[in-house]
């Protein structure tokens, strides 16, 4: 089965802002599915583009920033 767009549906989003990077914390429900939490990366370059990253390795002041957001995710769940 292929992954409809139309099925996903968004229950909770906030992002952290750093200097050249976005992370977003999520909660998605697919197809009226169990809640997950999702975290997403977008680095931005020096022309102002964003591009999508893994999250991979994060910093201590990403870690620090983004586990309250996490916090208020599981509020969603």
């Amino acid at each position: 089965m292929a992954f409809d767009q139309s099925l996903d549906k968004e229950i909770f989003a906030e992002t952290a802002e750093f200097e050249r990077t976005k992370i977003k914390v999520g909660v998605y429900s697919y197809n009226e599915g169990e809640k997950k939490l999702q975290l997403t990366r977008e680095n931005v370059n020096a022309a102002g583009e964003s591009n999508f990253a893994k999250v991979g390795r994060m910093t201590k002041q990403e870690v620090e920033t983004v586990l309250p957001l996490i916090q208020k995710a599981l509020e969603h769940m």
